[in-house]
């Protein structure tokens, strides 16, 4: 339910949306090799590949920090009730979240800053609840942070002449709502929420993608949002996911990304991974693997 990871004095929650057998990996990684699962299939299975279906382990889930000062959450999932019948992983879900995130005992009102590391479907979706009919923000005395660019992009795609349906949905239900409650706050360059907490520009899987740097007393985490969609991009990471919108500034991020993260010892904690959920980075001559937490 709630897998607990410390950064200095900064308590770090997971709250599970979802998780499960997802994507084959063909779908996701369309550049995968052919032999790539065959080869790490001891670490892959059962935590990050599902042998008997054939298809990865993946999930939704939010980070939540907790500081001296605040409570933040990184992104908010795919949502409850949302129509989504071109995705159907995510269409009309009704899953407890916010049953969850009262069992690690905060409520909706005690969440300070929203940050949505990109406004991709499965990232903002608790953005909003239905509530009589109406979308309304989940969390009400939150500020919802994303980047300048990133709302740029979702807005132009939202407003386009034949929008993508599942585009213009989420922005009217979840979007919309926050930004018409004035609770939307964008954010350029790096900006820092609080001392130690820090909003770094990450674009390449969208073209205002951001993460998270939090550091405290000697600890580093990194909250990676969609650098690596599966811990096989780390073993690869000139292999984007399908949902990269800038294939060459992506595979640039993720490299740029990684290195720093082997370099500070960060521990990375992307969006989607199964369990552990996050790991430390290590290099070798060639690329990158992983020490799970």
């Amino acid at each position: 339910m709630s897998a607990a990871f410390q950064c200095g004095s900064i308590e770090v929650l997971r709250i599970k949306e979802t998780l499960g057998a997802a994507f084959p990996p063909q779908h996701l990684l369309p550049e995968l090799p052919p032999d790539a699962i065959e080869r790490n299939i001891g670490w892959l299975a059962p935590n990050h590949f599902d042998p008997a279906k054939k298809r990865f382990v993946m999930g939704t889930h939010t980070w939540l920090l907790r500081t001296r000062h605040h409570t933040i959450l990184v992104d908010t999932c795919i949502g409850n009730h949302k129509q989504r019948p071109h995705s159907p992983g995510f269409h009309n879900l009704e899953q407890p979240y916010l049953e969850r995130l009262a069992q690690a005992g905060f409520k909706p009102e005690d969440i300070d800053f929203v940050l949505c590391t990109h406004l991709h479907v499965d990232h903002v979706g608790w953005n909003t609840q239905l509530r009589d009919g109406r979308w309304v923000p989940t969390f009400p005395k939150a500020k919802v942070l994303c980047s300048v660019a990133e709302l740029a992009s979702a807005e132009a795609k939202a407003n386009a002449n034949s929008p993508d349906e599942d585009d213009l949905a989420q922005w009217q239900d979840s979007l919309l709502p926050v930004l018409e409650a004035g609770m939307l706050q964008t954010v350029e360059g790096t900006h820092a929420i609080e001392d130690g907490l820090t909003i770094v520009p990450t674009p390449g899987h969208t073209p205002g993608h951001v993460v998270l740097r939090a550091e405290s007393g000697g600890d580093r985490m990194l909250f990676a949002g969609d650098l690596c969609h599966h811990p096989l991009q780390v073993y690869y990471p000139d292999i984007n996911s399908r949902f990269c919108e800038d294939a060459a500034g992506a595979r640039a991020m993720r490299r740029q990304v990684l290195a720093s993260c082997v370099e500070s010892g960060a521990l990375f904690a992307p969006a989607h991974w199964g369990p552990p959920h996050a790991g430390r980075i290590q290099a070798n001559a060639a690329n990158f693997w992983i020490r799970w937490a």
